[in-house]
């Protein structure tokens, strides 16, 4: 009990911490409950719960079962040709040595935590999705936005152009080449639009207890706090798959100390009682069957045995990988932010200089084509900030998401259960 209690906490470190936290640019936290509770991986692993837990009542049950033998038959007394009608029947049952139902109960209860750790990562994957597929749309929607805002400002600059061009101030190319900008901006405006219907579609496919905002307006990233190695064990400490690596080295250990106490077999015990001599002699007694094996037993160990040591040997590859992983969304995380930090500067400056390229041209003091090219790169450079914002905050989340800091992805492993 002492060690089952130690399990479930380390299994469930951070669930006050992920409902407590509000994050306005992410689904309301009943939302992603919901969705990650509908998810068809995460609903086969709560499944996936209830057969270990058959699986364990197996196992510290026994695979031994009581036998009942009957037979009958008739005696030829050849002196006197009697035939003379004899029975017997007897119950009998393999009985485990001392220490091997201990071994038995301890495997059925590593699996059923293995269960656990395959639902707490189905859950952990399936929140990894959501946060992708929204934030895909968060970037699809955020350009057509961006897209629509220019497209907004060309049609004002094409009547502005309409309007000289009247007053004689500018030539007929300028106008032509306004309203082409136009056209050019709407094309990519349309484009715009068909990605973020596909990403909506593409979150309502599999996740549509989800509610997609009609506004929503990014956050400001923040920069990740705290240094490599807290990230490090945070992510080691929380995560579902090296828990499922151990758990399943676990299992292949206790599975080879059982392959090595079957080498000594169980015995049978038994109860016969006969009929004999058709009835004229009663027989009652007990019987003890003991196999012996040449060899068998032995290479069924020997092979147990390497499995442990390749279960083993999984393990430490996982934790490498893991430790990678968690040094590879650390990096992008910071990387991130500081990406978007110069994004921010130079949109800004872009913005800026393009404002005032459109005041001198409504003075005459600059041409359509410096205007035109002048809104283009401050398009680009905020397409790029949009875009870089919207990763960073991604990153972060992410890294939330790994330490399970973001979201309750534990608590429902201890309902599965029930």
């Amino acid at each position: 009990m002492k060690k089952r209690l130690i399990l479930l906490a380390a299994l469930f470190p951070f669930p006050a911490l992920a409902a407590e936290a509000s994050y306005p640019d992410l689904p309301p936290l009943s939302q992603v409950e919901a969705a990650l509770n509908s998810n068809v991986n995460v609903m086969t692993a709560e499944t996936g719960i209830k057969v270990e837990q058959a699986n364990q009542r197996r196992w510290e049950a026994g695979n031994h079962e009581f036998n009942l033998r009957m037979g009958a038959a008739h005696r030829h007394v050849v002196n006197t040709e009697r035939r003379v009608p004899e029975w017997d029947v007897a119950l009998e049952r393999p009985i485990r040595l001392p220490g091997k139902s201990g071994i038995d109960s301890s495997i059925g209860a590593e699996g059923v935590a293995h269960a656990e750790f395959v639902l707490g990562d189905s859950r952990h994957e399936a929140g990894r999705q959501l946060l992708h597929l929204w934030f895909n749309w968060q970037r699809a929607r955020a350009q057509a936005g961006q897209w629509q805002e220019q497209v907004d400002i060309l049609t004002q600059q094409a009547a502005m152009t309409e309007k000289r061009l009247a007053a004689g101030d500018a030539p007929r190319m300028e106008l032509n080449q306004a309203r082409a900008a136009v056209a050019q901006a709407a094309v990519a405006l349309q484009q715009a639009r068909v990605r973020t219907e596909t990403a909506a579609s593409e979150i309502a496919r599999q996740f549509p207890d989800l509610v997609l905002p009609l506004q929503l307006q990014p956050s400001e990233p923040q920069p990740v706090s705290h240094d490599l190695a807290y990230w490090r064990a945070r992510i080691l400490d929380s995560n579902h798959e090296l828990g499922m690596a151990q758990s399943e080295a676990r299992i292949q250990q206790l599975k080879a100390e059982r392959s090595r106490a079957d080498r000594t077999a169980d015995p049978t015990l038994g109860i016969r009682y006969s009929s004999e001599m058709g009835g004229n002699e009663r027989v009652t007694g007990v019987y003890v069957v003991v196999p012996f094996s040449f060899g068998v037993r032995e290479a069924v160990a020997d092979g147990a045995t390497y499995r442990a040591d390749i279960a083993a040997e999984r393990e430490s590859a996982v934790r490498r990988r893991l430790e990678q992983d968690a040094l590879n969304a650390y990096n992008q995380g910071v990387g991130n932010f500081e990406t978007w930090k110069q994004a921010h500067e130079a949109a800004t400056g872009m913005r800026q200089n393009a404002d005032l390229m459109a005041r001198a041209y409504g003075l005459g003091e600059s041409s359509l084509s410096d205007v035109l090219t002048a809104r283009r790169l401050a398009l680009e450079a905020a397409l790029t900030e949009t875009v870089a914002q919207l990763d960073a905050n991604e990153a972060h989340y992410r890294l939330l998401l790994d330490a399970h800091m973001l979201w309750p992805l534990d608590e429902h492993a201890a309902d599965a259960r029930r």
